[in-house]
């Protein structure tokens, strides 16, 4: 008696998947943890961290926490579009005293985070955008940016177009190509804005160039965007981080979306705090566009999470705890400010024939140092000082105890560089 053996070969569904590489920021900071140098230094994710290099647990939160765990923690489901209170109190704080006049003009709703807030407004505008118009609505965002700007809209279906945000001979801001890219865009386009504290050069527009950009904008019917991930967190002052989205949405009344998140300056990095506010023509169409936001609010994610919202929307919605919180916002950005000066001085010592004016006029958490790839990877495989290859850096992860350190291993490695 014979028998027939039959091989089957099976093909995985999978097998045309390519290997992706994996985020470089956070490639760099597994590196880092894995590192056994007793010293060594982390400049690479944007987490504050207090001058003992330890998470600081903002004095707001921790109080709205204890008020939240005294009166009971439910963990029922929010609405689709999130907390009404967190909402309300996000909008009331980007816009200040404009609020008023804007309130019927919104459609807002939370999200996950700033990823969150920036995915859900361009998934908004690939759904309102007829199909016709699709391919020809482009998304420009500026060079060099956020790696993650370029994956959140392009991963939408858009077309994403740099324009140069950065001049590295100068080490600042090329406002004139940046100028240029606004005239030349199609009407309709959509421009990723940073509010504040650009991501990764620290370098922002004065009130005269955000005033020249929203009258192109404006004259072009161009679509911004703000990335409003550090607001109040820059400078310690929430409403002079605010000045440009206040500008654009009430001074020029152009219709916008701001992306807000609480990960930076609530210390809420964990707990995905976010908000996507849309500024539009009138009630009608903010009451439509909201219809829209909640149907893929509820395709994307059903509902957002619900502690972290908690703790923002019961900070936002107490006067005190609001007013404590601006005092943490003021102690975290002053910290971050003292480190920048302390570097620039550590820097002008162990670096003296390079000049390092621009780290003077950048702000923010980041730092720009404008150090070769090379730099870079010896700073990292001889110092262990872990930094993006593009030598970005967070001020937040210097202190006290390594800012020296840092300084002086950046003159050791360039002076060999000469």
């Amino acid at each position: 008696m014979s028998t027939t053996t039959t091989t089957t070969t099976t093909t995985s569904l999978f097998s045309s998947a390519p290997y992706i590489p994996p985020d470089a920021i956070f490639a760099l900071t597994a590196q880092y943890n894995v590192d056994p140098s007793p010293v060594k230094v982390n400049l690479g994710q944007g987490t504050y961290r207090d001058d003992n290099g330890q998470p600081w647990v903002l004095p707001s939160v921790r109080e709205a926490r204890k008020a939240i765990l005294e009166n009971g923690l439910y963990h029922e489901y929010l609405p689709i579009l999130g907390l009404k209170g967190l909402r309300d109190g996000v909008a009331k704080l980007i816009f200040g005293g404009g609020y008023d006049a804007l309130a019927q003009k919104l459609a807002t709703s939370q999200a996950v985070s700033g990823t969150g807030s920036l995915h859900l407004a361009g998934a908004l505008i690939k759904s309102v955008t007829p199909k016709h118009l699709l391919e020809k609505r482009k998304v420009y965002i500026p060079a060099p940016t956020w790696s993650n700007h370029h994956l959140l809209f392009s991963s939408l279906g858009f077309d994403v177009v740099p324009f140069t945000y950065y001049n590295a001979h100068t080490k600042s801001l090329d406002i004139d190509s940046y100028l240029s890219a606004l005239r030349s865009a199609e009407p309709a386009s959509v421009f990723i804005l940073h509010a504040c504290a650009h991501n990764p050069t620290g370098l922002d527009p004065t009130v005269e160039q955000w005033k020249e950009i929203g009258a192109i904008v404006k004259d072009r019917g161009l679509f911004p965007v703000f990335d409003a991930a550090y607001l109040g967190f820059n400078s310690g002052d929430y409403d002079a981080d605010a000045w440009a989205i206040r500008y654009f949405a009430a001074e020029l009344g152009i219709e916008c979306a701001v992306c807000a998140s609480f990960a930076k300056n609530m210390g809420l990095y964990g707990e995905r705090v976010g908000a996507v506010i849309i500024v539009t023509a009138d009630g009608t169409t903010a009451r439509n566009t909201q219809s829209v936001l909640e149907s893929l609010q509820r395709s994307e994610i059903s509902n957002p999470p619900a502690f972290g919202a908690r703790i923002a929307e019961t900070v936002l919605g107490d006067e005190r705890l609001k007013g404590l919180w601006f005092e943490d916002l003021r102690t975290m950005s002053g910290r971050i400010a003292e480190m920048r000066r302390a570097l620039v001085e550590g820097l002008g010592r162990y670096a003296p024939e390079h000049d390092w004016g621009h780290l003077v006029r950048q702000s923010g958490m980041f730092g720009f140092l404008g150090l070769s790839k090379e730099v870079v990877l010896a700073l990292r495989d001889e110092y262990h000082i872990y930094m993006a290859d593009n030598s970005r850096i967070s001020i937040a992860g210097l202190n006290t105890g390594n800012v020296e350190y840092v300084a002086r291993s950046i003159g050791e490695v360039l002076a060999r560089e000469q």
